[in-house]
């Protein structure tokens, strides 16, 4: 991976920076395996804006992601790293042996040729195989971990994202995550070896307003700058303080507060709370 900083030449081109994506290997996207995106602009089936900032950016078709990697046994080879513009990691075209086509996330380090393969049993702990965590070693970086044995991948789906299976007891795994959040997750959930790849992605500058309105993503206004109708920190005269802490329209805190809701079956799972940057570790009460 590489990332090209132009030179100044305009005042768009300064601070700006490109992805090379100098691990993708395959240009065109396989049809077999596309579908059509249909815009929301954030809006409900009423019309009504229920995602502020969204609209426009380029046409996007969808690439279907094997996320369940529940094709046991069968060998797999990779035909190209690709492009996905849906999400920030690259995707891999596999084809099996039986000639059948999907796409995967592609791992770190996985390249054209290589064979990967899913199972339900034992298997060799190299980058791209697919396997539950009871078979994969602890110590190992694993990414799209599923939270429900058989529903597909939930976890580390991003680009340069990891867990850390560090420990297995009993019909629990243990993953640190890269929030810091340890969580427990059952042996039964599947996990493929390795960490996400296009691990550059977060060091890319747009550096200019248009490359933001490519993806989709239109002008925000501070809360602050609003009317006191619109948003829960605006209104008064002037720049004037608000006597609340920050938050979103809807009223969630924007600095840290707590998001998840309390009573959750799930909670116990969680051994310890992620790392905030602005609060240090947050903790279960």
């Amino acid at each position: 991976m590489a990332i090209r900083i132009y030179r100044k030449t305009t005042a768009g081109r300064r601070n700006a920076s490109v992805n090379l994506n100098s691990a993708v290997t395959k240009h065109t996207p396989e049809k077999s395996l596309l579908k059509p995106i249909s815009k929301t602009g954030g809006r409900n089936h009423h019309g009504v804006i229920t995602t502020q900032c969204r609209g426009g950016g380029h046409k996007r078709r969808y690439r279907e992601i094997d996320f369940a990697r529940r094709k046991d046994d069968v060998n797999a080879t990779v035909i190209g790293i690709e492009y996905d513009p849906n999400r920030s990691a690259n995707i891999a075209l596999l084809e099996y042996a039986d000639g059948e086509r999907r796409y995967i996330l592609a791992p770190q380090g996985l390249t054209d040729g290589d064979v990967v393969v899913s199972s339900a049993k034992t298997v060799e702990p190299k980058v791209g195989n697919c396997v539950p965590l009871r078979f994969i070693p602890a110590g190992l970086e694993v990414h799209a971990v599923e939270l429900v044995p058989g529903k597909g991948a939930e976890l580390c789906r991003s680009a340069g994202n990891s867990a850390r299976l560090t420990n297995k007891e009993g019909r629990w795994a243990t993953i640190v995550l890269p929030s810091g959040e340890v969580r427990q997750v059952s042996l039964d959930c599947r996990a493929t070896i390795g960490s996400c790849g296009n691990g550059d992605h977060n060091r890319v500058k747009l550096g200019k307003a248009g490359r933001s309105r490519y993806l989709g993503k239109r002008p925000k206004v501070r809360g602050v700058a609003r009317n006191h109708h619109n948003h829960p920190t605006g209104g008064g005269d002037g720049k004037s303080k608000h006597n609340r802490q920050p938050a979103s329209k809807t009223g969630v805190l924007a600095k840290g507060g707590r998001t998840r809701k309390p009573g959750k079956a799930s909670n116990k799972r969680i051994l310890r709370r992620r790392v905030s940057k602005r609060y240090g570790q947050l903790r279960l009460k």
